[in-house]
C-alpha cells in the first residue's frame, strides 16, 4: 500500500507536467506516442501514454513528445510495422498480442487461464520470460521499454445475450485480436471469434455485426461500450499483458541522455501502472454497473476444463514451450 501511496501522490505532479513546456528555437527529435483506445487516464494505455509525455517533455530539451490515442496513427498492427522501419510512431503502447504478430513467441503471454494473479505476471515479464522475449523482439527492430497490466482480466461482453455457461456463446460472433492464441481460446470457449481492428469494435456491436468483445473493464468503460453491449460475463480467461515498445532505428538514434530520459519515462509508467492496476479494474466495473451493465460472476470451471488444455498445444505450435514452463515454475 506504501508504493500505492507514493505513485498516487505524484499523480499531482504528473498533472502539472501535462501542459506543453514553451519551445525553444532548437528544433527537437518528435517522439509520437500511438495507441489504440480512447484518450482518458481511466484506461491504462492512456494512462501509460500520458505519463511518457509528461516524463519525456519535462526532462527532456532535445525530444518533445506527443500522444496519437484512438488509432490516430493507424492501426496497430500497421503503426508496429512503420516502426519497424523507424516510420511513423516513434513509441506504441498497447497490448502484447499485438506483437504476436511479428514474434509468434510472444503469444505465450497470451494463453489462457494461464496466471495466477498480477503479481505472478509481474515475475515473469520482470525475470527470465521478459528478457528473453525483449531480446528477440530487439531483433525485429522492435525494443520492449516497459510490461504493464491492463486495467482488469479480459471478460466476455455481449449485447443481447446473457452467458453463463459456455453453451451460452455458441454461435455468437464474439469479436478477439487477429492472433492464434486469442481465437483459438475463445472458439474454445464456445464463441465464433472473430478478429477485428479495435477501432471497428463500437459499430460492429450497434450494427450487430457482432454479438460481443472480450477486454478489460476499463476499456469498456472509457470506449463507452455500456452504450452497446449489456452483459459482462467475469471469465477472466486472458490477463491481457501491455508493452511499451520504440522503434529500435529510432532508439538507436537517440544520446545517451535522450535514451536515460525515455527509459526512465518508461519505468514511471510501468510502476504507476501497476501500483493501480486492482483499484482501477474495480472503479471501472462499478462505473460500468452504474451505467446500467450487468455484471455475472460465474464459476468458471467449465470454461477452465473447455480452454486451460490449450496451453500446451498452443505453447507447442508456437514453440513456446521452453517459456511455459518457465512461467509455471515461476512461483
Amino acid at each position: 500500500m506504501k508504493k500505492v501511496s507514493q505513485y498516487l501522490a505524484f499523480l499531482p505532479l504528473l498533472l502539472a507536467l501535462a501542459s506543453p513546456f514553451p519551445s525553444s528555437a532548437q528544433v527537437k527529435k518528435q517522439v509520437k506516442i500511438s495507441h489504440a483506445t480512447a484518450a482518458d487516464v481511466a484506461n491504462d494505455n492512456h494512462m501509460v501514454s500520458w505519463i511518457l509525455a509528461s516524463y519525456i517533455n519535462s526532462n527532456s530539451d532535445t525530444l518533445e513528445a506527443r500522444i496519437y490515442p484512438a488509432n490516430g496513427l493507424g492501426e496497430e498492427r500497421a503503426v508496429v510495422e512503420g516502426m519497424q522501419l523507424g516510420a511513423g510512431a516513434t513509441i506504441h503502447v498497447g497490448g502484447s498480442a499485438i506483437h504476436n504478430n511479428f514474434n509468434k513467441r510472444m503469444g505465450v503471454l497470451d494463453l489462457p487461464f494461464m496466471w495466477r494473479n498480477y503479481e505472478h505476471a509481474h515475475r515473469v515479464l520482470d525475470g527470465k520470460v521478459g528478457e528473453i522475449l525483449a531480446a528477440e523482439h530487439e531483433k525485429l527492430g522492435l525494443k520492449v521499454i516497459g510490461w504493464q497490466d491492463s486495467w482488469g482480466y479480459r471478460n466476455v461482453i455481449t449485447t443481447k445475450k446473457e452467458v453463463k455457461r459456455p453453451e451460452d456463446l455458441k454461435g455468437l460472433k464474439i469479436r478477439t485480436i487477429q492472433t492464434p492464441t486469442y481465437v483459438a481460446a475463445l472458439n474454445a470457449m464456445g464463441a465464433s471469434a472473430t478478429p477485428m481492428a479495435f477501432g471497428e469494435v463500437y459499430t460492429s456491436l450497434q450494427t450487430g455485426v457482432l454479438d460481443g468483445f472480450e477486454h478489460s473493464s476499463a476499456v469498456t468503460f472509457t470506449g463507452k461500450f455500456y452504450e452497446v453491449a449489456k452483459y459482462i460475463t467475469l471469465t477472466e480467461h486472458l490477463f491481457g499483458a501491455t508493452a511499451t515498445v520504440i522503434s529500435k532505428k529510432e532508439w538507436d538514434g537517440y544520446t545517451d541522455k535522450e535514451r536515460q530520459v525515455v527509459a526512465a519515462a518508461a519505468k514511471l509508467a510501468q510502476d504507476i501502472n501497476r501500483s493501480l492496476s486492482v483499484q482501477r479494474d474495480a472503479e471501472s466495473m462499478e462505473k460500468l454497473k452504474a451505467k446500467g451493465m450487468i455484471v455475472n460472476t460465474i464459476d468458471k470451471t467449465a470454461f477452465l476444463r473447455a480452454a486451460g488444455p490449450l496451453q500446451d498445444q498452443l505453447a507447442k505450435t508456437i514453440n513456446a514451450e521452453d517459456l511455459l514452463k518457465l512461467i509455471r515454475d515461476t512461483k
